[in-house]
């Protein structure tokens, strides 16, 4: 099982605040560092310093790591024209060596758009659609080729689709792409749009007993494409709160604002134990792949217990 930490830094945190965490997800062994794509806190956080943009700071990250993944959970599509989504990763990918991963969603909400002036139409799945299209487009046109897209939001004429990414795509054997996450938890369009798109479909912060059916609607969509449903990558989002003990688990909880028993049943947490027996208990329901989502950026002990006394016992 893979285990990637991921943060929220519209919450509060300096671009120097994220990339402590990020080094230390890399020298601990963690297979990639993601984070959400907003501007405005949520909740009671105050959100200072202010936001930072995801792929500026992804840019950053790209230059000062070397091995782990990087990406959103997830982009919105309201926040980019994706003919600069598609230079912005393709360049992203290239500064990093090939470790860039997409995802991209449909955008939920609307008090950041406000804030900052973004349009933030009522529906907005048929963009998130033409956005998947226009950048996989892009990105898998030949080189010297043209790309075109006339759709009901964007129009392209005689675009040259550049520049490429590093990686190669996950589902046009052959050419240029990288890994694009959905996630959602739609019962007919986001499965398709996983199948028809995705490496990898993630399932953010779903109870455990909707783990299964999620999954098997997105196998299923993928069947009716004749993709097979084990090209996907199968992942989830929890909150993690991991301590040596209880008085442990509940400092960190508290620090984050949660309780104990709230973040036992609906994250990886608890004691050693405890998380080790949530990710044995997610692998039996397919998951593959976990992004640990770690709400307290200063401490860096929590990511290390967790690497060092929770990940080996997977393997």
């Amino acid at each position: 099982m893979d285990l990637r930490i991921f943060t929220e830094p519209q919450q509060g945190a300096t671009y120097d605040d994220i990339l402590r965490v990020a080094q230390a997800t890399e020298e601990l062994g963690y297979d990639g560092f993601f984070r959400s794509d907003h501007y405005l806190a949520t909740g009671d956080s105050h959100g200072l310093p202010g936001p930072t943009d995801a792929w500026t700071t992804l840019a950053g990250l790209a230059r000062e790591t070397s091995r782990i993944r990087l990406g959103t959970l997830v982009s919105s599509a309201t926040f980019r024209h994706p003919g600069v989504l598609a230079i912005q990763v393709a360049q992203v990918d290239q500064m990093s060596g090939g470790r860039v991963e997409l995802g991209l969603g449909a955008g939920w909400f609307a008090r950041e758009h406000e804030a900052y002036g973004i349009p933030f139409p009522e529906k907005r799945f048929d963009l998130l659609t033409e956005q998947l299209e226009i950048v996989t487009g892009l990105w898998a046109t030949p080189v010297r080729g043209t790309f075109e897209h006339h759709g009901a939001h964007y129009t392209l004429t005689d675009c040259p689709g550049l520049p490429k990414p590093v990686q190669r795509s996950t589902v046009l054997p052959g050419a240029a792409g990288v890994p694009v996450i959905v996630g959602g938890s739609g019962p007919r369009r986001t499965p398709a749009l996983a199948a028809r798109f995705a490496g990898e479909y993630n399932a953010s912060f779903p109870p455990l007993a909707e783990i299964g059916p999620r999954f098997a609607r997105v196998r299923a969509a993928c069947e009716e494409i004749g993709r097979p449903a084990d090209d996907l990558v199968y992942s989830v989002a929890l909150v993690m709160c991991v301590g040596a003990d209880d008085a442990e688990v509940a400092r960190r909880a508290e620090a984050i604002g949660r309780e104990p028993q709230e973040l036992r049943a609906n994250g990886v947490a608890g004691t050693v134990d405890e998380a080790t027996e949530r990710l044995a208990a997610l692998a039996a329901e397919g998951v593959q792949r976990v992004y640990l989502q770690v709400l307290d950026l200063a401490d860096l002990d929590h990511l290390a217990l967790v690497a060092q006394e929770v990940a080996p016992r997977l393997r």
